[in-house]
């Protein structure tokens, strides 16, 4: 007898798991059904039409050695095009692409020239991404040089600037 109670308790496990598994296969096609549409102009999607833009217009420029090597986009200068904004306080909202095949990249600056006695330096914070606007790594910038911070640590900002440059693109009175 209770072998047999042991048989029918896995028989009806066995058949509950079946039935689940088909009742979920069935729900996919609905779920699929019901998704809510990507919207043809993500933040991914802008990036890189921003990228083309910067790539047709923008200005020939070259990133510093030291700055192309903390980025980890080699250790010469790194030439980009690039367009650059300047706010009315000063600071170079500056979107640059790397224009050299073997390394590719953007770099987005968020940065203030200073000029200081006898020195010229620039303040404040860059991003590597690249055309998806995947964050790979994030640079302070001071007058005692760069260094890496957590990606964490600014990346409500590095949004706010993918932003401002999606904008621009999509404005053509403020190009």
């Amino acid at each position: 007898m209770e072998k047999n109670l042991v048989k029918l308790f896995i028989a009806a496990l066995v058949r509950s798991a079946l039935f689940v598994f088909v009742i979920s296969l069935a729900a996919i096609p609905l779920k699929a059904q019901n998704a809510a549409p990507t919207p043809p102009y993500s933040d991914q999607a802008e990036l890189s039409k921003v990228e083309e833009w910067v790539l047709s217009q923008g200005t020939v420029e070259s990133i510093a050695p030291e700055l192309a090597a903390i980025l980890g986009l080699g250790s010469d200068r790194l030439p980009v095009k690039l367009k650059s904004f300047r706010t009315t306080e000063g600071i170079s909202l500056t979107f640059a692409v790397s224009t050299n095949p073997k390394q590719e990249g953007i770099v987005i600056s968020v940065l203030k020239t200073i000029a200081d006695k006898m020195e010229i330096y620039s303040v404040g914070t860059a991003w590597l991404t690249d055309r998806s606007g995947t964050l790979h790594r994030t640079i302070q910038i001071d007058a005692s040089g760069a260094r890496v911070l957590p990606n964490n640590s600014r990346a409500a900002k590095f949004k706010d600037i993918k932003t401002f440059f999606i904008k621009k693109l999509q404005n053509p009175s403020h190009k």
